[in-house]
């Protein structure tokens, strides 16, 4: 990934520009690209800085208010659904939050995820059993217990002492 070019840069293609040469003369003459400068020059008029702006990072701005109410939901049923739990912020807290944001959030909060084993039963006709048997046959692993997708994925409490 690029980093910024320096600000000692920045300020001279300011300079070049604001002495009355075009965006295109500015990038030519300091070998950068047109873009470069003209997204300079905005965020010049915009800010009054030539300075970055802040690179990347996922926020967790939505849920880092309650995550104490996350961590007694976790603590309170020690196995939880990234589903069960996005319904339960929505309806104590009135928060709409995707389970995948909710699971992003707590890896970094230092939470570990692992499957549920065995899988939850499922309903099978016998002829469905024998084709799925013969699917396995070294394994020996019943239908179901195949690391279906469908499993819900639980939370593992692993990190009661993580400070915020």
């Amino acid at each position: 990934m690029p980093h910024p070019l320096s600000n000692d840069l920045r300020e001279r293609v300011v300079a070049y520009i604001e002495a009355g040469h075009s965006r295109h003369e500015a990038a030519a003459h300091f070998d950068t690209s047109v873009s470069f400068a003209v997204n300079l020059m905005k965020l010049w008029r915009d800010t009054g800085s030539v300075d970055p702006r802040p690179r990347g990072g996922f926020q967790h701005g939505k849920l880092k208010p309650h995550h104490d109410f996350i961590l007694e939901i976790i603590t309170a049923r020690g196995d939880n659904t990234m589903p069960e739990l996005a319904k339960e912020l929505r309806a104590a807290k009135g928060l709409e939050v995707m389970a995948s944001a909710l699971s992003k959030f707590l890896i970094s909060c230092g939470f570990s995820f692992k499957n549920v084993w065995p899988a939850p039963l499922q309903v099978i006709c016998q002829e469905c059993h024998e084709q799925s048997a013969s699917t396995y046959p070294v394994s020996g692993i019943e239908p179901g217990q195949d690391g279906d997708t469908r499993a819900p994925v639980l939370i593992k409490l692993s990190a009661l002492r993580a400070v915020f």
